[in-house]
C-alpha cells in the first residue's frame, strides 16, 4: 500500500531520495485523518529545515495541521501547483502532491525512518 522505494516519520511524512535530494510530502493516512484538503501553506526555497521542524500547514475542512519535516536540508523546491489544486493531496498524497524538495544534510536523520512494512505497522497500530 505504501511506496517501498519511500521512507515514512511517526509524524506521517513521507521521503524519497534521490542523489542528495529528498522529495516530501505526507502520507495516504495522514491526508485520510484530515479529510478534504482546502490550503496548503509552503516554505521558501533556500530555507533550512531541522528534522522534525515545522515547515509549513495544511488545513482541511476538518482542521490546520503542521507538516514536519522528517530530514534536515535546504529547501530547493517547492510543489507551487498545490496552491491552486490543494485538492490533489487527497487524489495522490505519494504522487503528483509532494510538497517541497530538500538538499539533504548529511543522512544521519535518515536512521530515523520507518521503511513501508514498518510504517504499515505503526498505522495499525494506531488505528486500534
Amino acid at each position: 500500500m505504501y511506496p517501498s522505494e519511500f521512507r515514512y516519520s511517526k509524524d506521517h511524512e513521507w521521503i524519497r531520495v534521490a542523489g542528495a535530494t529528498g522529495t516530501i510530502g505526507i502520507t495516504d493516512y495522514a491526508q485520510k485523518q484530515l479529510g478534504d484538503v482546502v490550503f496548503l501553506e509552503l516554505p521558501e526555497v533556500g530555507r533550512r529545515l531541522q528534522a522534525g521542524e515545522v515547515f509549513g500547514t495544511v488545513e482541511s475542512v476538518k482542521a490546520v495541521s503542521e507538516l514536519l519535516s522528517p530530514v534536515g536540508g535546504e529547501v530547493v523546491e517547492v510543489n507551487s501547483d498545490l496552491a491552486q489544486k490543494p485538492e490533489t493531496v487527497n487524489t495522490d498524497p505519494h504522487g503528483a502532491a509532494w510538497m517541497i524538495k530538500v538538499k539533504l544534510d548529511d543522512g544521519g536523520s535518515m536512521a530515523e525512518l520507518m521503511d513501508a512494512s514498518a510504517y504499515e505497522a505503526y498505522v495499525q497500530s494506531a488505528a486500534k
